[in-house]
């Protein structure tokens, strides 16, 4: 056996290597499992995997985070929502200020006031 191979440091920067090349290129998995019993297809599941780098995947135009709102928060269309449900909160806050007689609460949506 030869011990003048230095392992460690060759794997390392072989993993390196490894890891640049995906994610610049991008790496596609793709795959079906399908269960079926007496030939009757009783689960499908498609599984499609891309792994690449943020710059490749807005290269070739997924850049869906962009634009969803659960992942952009500040988002157009978000805080266009919200503002037209606090102004419904606030409609709302004043006919039942007007039906019970009580003052209407001053503090801003989805925020605790202090004690």
């Amino acid at each position: 056996m030869r011990s003048d191979l230095p392992v460690a440091p060759h794997r390392a920067t072989g993993l390196v290597d490894l890891l640049d090349r995906v994610l610049d290129k991008g790496l596609v998995i793709a795959g079906d499992v399908k269960v079926s019993l007496a030939e009757v297809e009783l689960l499908t599941i498609r599984i499609r995997l891309i792994v690449c780098s943020i710059d490749k995947a807005e290269q070739i135009g997924l850049d869906w985070w962009r634009y969803d709102k659960h992942l952009a928060p500040g988002s157009h269309r978000e805080s266009a929502e919200n503002a037209k449900l606090r102004e419904q909160i606030r409609g709302l806050q004043r006919q039942l200020a007007r039906a019970t007689g009580a003052p209407i609460n001053r503090a801003p949506a989805g925020r605790k006031r202090g004690r």
